[in-house]
């Protein structure tokens, strides 16, 4: 569970933000042995904003998926700022497919602010990638655990996180949309991106209360112990079920946030 929240919701906005937060390859490096990453698409390129892989947790090989930001500007050129194109989510369902024929569970780490918005993402299908990435978890027959470990921006991160069970660190957010957007759009003024915070809920303690997402991890000293911790907890749980019942459960969970119906 969370520690007590403190910073107001556009403080964690920006604190989701900072550039010396861990990143994919850390959670990775710390979380998992003998990681193989795995390229392309197989049908135009490699996205390198997205990191798709092998790995084994606690001796149970898993599939592990998450967006690349970069430490520097240099790094978040080459990774675009960690949103991916087309070719990003077309590779994290290859990915996907494969773990389910080998019976891997699938973990992603979601750190992005959306899906790239560029001229050449969207001619080469940016929507559709995002709607099949979003399908092809729902309907996957292993299980799915995501952690917003930043920003959770709009469909972007929603592609990777449409799963069994979903966790945030306490200082990430998971939004429709960056709060300078929805003030430009609300307000016509993105420097209001403050007071669209307050409104928009998108804070981890808020989306917990709400039942919009399983649970709030503390950041700090035990942060990385408690993913572990609750990866192993959920994995026992989710292990268990049968393929029909976890994507039946699954389904049912993004239905009835949709209707508005939360358990």
């Amino acid at each position: 569970m969370s520690s007590e929240n403190v910073l107001t919701p556009y403080e964690k906005v920006l604190a989701a933000r900072k550039s010396d937060r861990p990143d994919i390859m850390k959670y990775i490096e710390v979380l998992f042995d003998d990681f193989i990453e795995m390229h392309g698409d197989r049908y135009y390129k490699d996205d390198k904003s997205l990191v798709a892989g092998i790995a084994s947790f606690n001796g149970k090989t898993v599939t592990v998926i998450g967006n690349r930001k970069g430490k520097n500007i240099e790094e978040n050129i080459r990774y675009n700022f960690g949103m991916a194109s087309p070719e990003g989510y077309r590779k994290a369902v290859r990915v996907m497919k494969q773990a389910e024929k080998f019976r891997r569970p699938v973990i992603t780490f979601v750190d992005t602010p959306g899906a790239y918005p560029g001229m050449e993402a969207e001619s080469n299908g940016q929507s559709n990638a995002i709607a099949g990435s979003i399908a092809a978890m729902l309907k996957l027959t292993v299980p799915v655990i995501s952690v917003i470990t930043g920003e959770g921006g709009s469909g972007g991160a929603l592609a990777l996180a449409a799963a069994d069970r979903v966790y945030m660190l306490e200082n990430a957010v998971y939004s429709i949309l960056s709060p300078e957007g929805f003030a430009s759009i609300i307000y016509k003024d993105a420097k209001k991106a403050p007071q669209a915070s307050e409104i928009m809920k998108l804070t981890a303690q808020e989306l917990f209360t709400a039942g919009l997402v399983d649970g709030v991890i503390a950041e700090g000293d035990r942060c990385f112990s408690d993913i572990a911790r609750m990866l192993e907890k959920e994995l026992g749980i989710l292990g268990r079920m049968k393929s029909k019942e976890l994507v039946n459960s699954r389904y049912d969970k993004f239905r009835n946030i949709d209707r508005g119906e939360i358990k």
